[in-house]
C-alpha cells in the first residue's frame, strides 16, 4: 500500500502572486514545506502537483531541485490534477497539503495518515471542525474516494478545493484528528497575503534549530509569548478562499 503526499503549488495567487517562491531565511516557502514533508512517518512518496502552464515552470524546477516527484496538470481543475498525480504515483492513499504552509508539522501529518489507516475511514483530516492553528491543515483520502470524487464532482468549488466532495458526501466514512482546541484556532500560520509573509519574516529568526523548529508546540509558545507576532496577520478569514469559490457556483 503506497501513501503519497501530494502538494499543490503554483505561481498564480490572487492576493500574493509567487508566494511559494518567496524567500524565508534563504530558502523558498516551497522548500520549507517539502523538506518538512520528507520527514513524515508513514509516507512513501512526496509529489508536487504543479499546473502545466508555463507561468508555473519555476515551481516545477524548484520541486525537482529539492528532490521530489513533479506532476504537471490542470491549473483550474485541481481535483483532476490530484487524481492524475495519484495515478502517476501508484498511490493507495493520498495526503493533501497545500504549498503555502511553511511550518506544517510532520508529526501531525503522520498522525492523520495513521488515523486513516487505523480507523478504516475513507477520508481523515484535522479540521472538521478546526482545532489547530491555520497552517497545520492536513487531509488524507483513499484512492477509491479520490477517484470517485474526480469522476462525480461537478461543482466548481469541489474541483478547486479537491476534498469538498468527500467531506460532504453521506456515503463517506470520515475521521477527524482533534487538536489543542478553540483557544488556538485563531492563529494564522499560512501565507496568502503580504501580512502573512510579514508574520513569517518576523517569526523565522526566533525558531529553534533543527527538528525542534518543526514541532508546532514550539511555534505556539513563541507566538503566544509575544502577542505582537500574531497581531501582524490577525483578523483574516481562514475560509475566505472556499467561500469565494462556493459563491461562484
Amino acid at each position: 500500500m503506497t501513501t503519497a503526499i501530494i502538494v499543490q503549488a503554483r505561481m498564480k495567487s490572487t492576493r500574493l502572486p509567487g508566494k511559494v517562491m518567496m524567500d524565508l531565511a534563504g530558502k523558498t516557502v516551497l522548500e520549507h514545506v517539502l523538506t518538512r514533508l520528507q520527514t513524515v512517518r508513514g509516507a512513501d512518496v512526496i509529489c508536487c502537483a504543479v499546473p502545466d502552464a508555463s507561468s508555473s515552470d519555476p515551481v516545477a524546477t524548484e520541486a525537482e531541485r529539492i528532490g521530489v516527484l513533479v506532476f504537471r496538470g490542470s491549473e483550474e481543475d485541481v481535483l483532476d490534477r490530484y487524481y492524475q498525480a495519484a495515478k502517476m504515483c501508484g498511490a493507495d492513499r493520498i495526503v493533501r497539503v497545500t504549498s503555502d504552509c511553511p511550518v506544517i508539522d510532520p508529526f501531525v501529518c503522520g498522525e492523520v495518515i495513521k488515523l486513516l489507516k487505523m480507523s478504516g475511514a475513507d477520508y481523515a483530516c484535522n479540521n472538521m471542525p478546526p482545532s489547530w492553528p491555520h497552517g497545520l491543515d492536513c487531509e488524507a483520502i483513499t484512492f477509491k474516494w479520490l477517484e470517485r470524487s474526480a469522476c462525480e464532482a461537478i461543482k466548481k468549488f469541489e474541483r478547486e478545493h479537491v476534498t469538498q466532495y468527500v467531506r460532504n458526501h453521506s456515503d463517506a466514512k470520515i475521521a477527524n484528528l482533534s487538536g489543542p482546541g478553540k483557544d488556538v484556532v485563531h492563529h494564522r500560520w499560512t501565507i496568502d497575503t503580504p501580512e502573512d509573509y510579514a508574520f513569517f519574516k518576523m517569526l523565522w529568526p526566533r525558531l529553534p534549530e533543527g527538528s525542534a523548529s518543526m514541532d508546532y508546540r514550539n511555534i505556539l509558545k513563541i507566538v503566544e509569548d509575544d502577542p505582537t507576532l500574531a497581531a501582524i496577520n490577525a483578523g483574516q478569514d481562514r475560509f475566505e478562499g472556499l467561500k469565494k469559490s462556493m459563491a461562484e457556483n
